[in-house]
């Protein structure tokens, strides 16, 4: 049987996100990886819950997704001050699961639950109407033009959010590259079930509130780029 560790094939391994390793785990990482997942992984070979709040150990009020979580920074920082809020992360990639897990291992939170696969298996898998709000912070832009198909906002995705978003529910957005924020606005402008929470330009020039940063933003910056915070509500 393959450990949690090991790459497995995805769907959408090809359309949405690149590799799934870098650097070769190291022993202690490995296990915390497995470990972690053993612990906090959602299982989508269960059937899904009617309300996911029961996916967590702590009692929550709110569900919320985030896709892509990368090193893990913002999706531990949340968790751990909202703790009335049932976070779901997805992270495909192993090095970056492998450091969140360990993150849990020395600071462990009942409020969280991690998929390590393709969003979409999990994005399906949830019950309509069942997400207070997602969060897709830096993810990847596929720069290329031949290349954009493969970025994850899109009107098959949008479907998949408007179908678990609960309405009035959020979906924040947030890149420092100016095609793939001019990308997203459009493509969820064009969409009958989300409208742009924006009156002035400082409505997306301004980080959310009690923002944490995360290292990919600090790079843009040190590399002049400016990030766009975009919100979007579920109609």
């Amino acid at each position: 049987m393959a450990s949690p560790a090991q790459e497995h094939p995805s769907r959408a391994s090809e359309a949405f996100f690149g590799r799934r390793r870098g650097k070769p785990l190291r022993p202690g990482q490995a296990q915390a990886l497995e470990a972690g997942l053993a612990r906090y992984a959602v299982d989508l070979g269960q059937p899904a819950p009617a309300d996911p709040g029961v996916l967590f150990t702590a009692p929550v009020s709110t569900v919320r997704l985030e896709i892509g979580f990368g090193g893990g920074e913002h999706f531990l920082h949340e968790a751990s001050a909202h703790p009335q809020t049932g976070f779901i992360g997805v992270e495909p990639f192993v090095n970056g699961m492998a450091k969140t897990m360990a993150a849990l291992a020395r600071q462990p939170l009942d409020n969280a639950r991690v998929y390590h696969d393709d969003a979409t298996r999990l994005l399906d898998w949830l019950p309509p109407a069942s997400i207070d709000w997602i969060d897709l912070l830096y993810p990847d832009p596929w720069p290329k033009k031949r290349h954009w198909k493969r970025r994850f906002v899109g009107p098959a995705n949008l479907d998949r959010f408007a179908r678990v978003l609960k309405p009035g529910g959020k979906f924040c957005f947030a890149s420092d590259i100016d095609s793939y924020v001019n990308w997203t606005l459009l493509a969820c402008r064009r969409h009958d079930a989300f409208s742009w929470r924006a009156g002035e330009a400082v409505d997306w020039n301004e980080p959310y509130p009690g923002w944490p940063g995360t290292r990919y933003e600090a790079k843009a910056l040190r590399e002049g780029r400016r990030p766009a915070y975009l919100t979007f509500i579920r109609r």
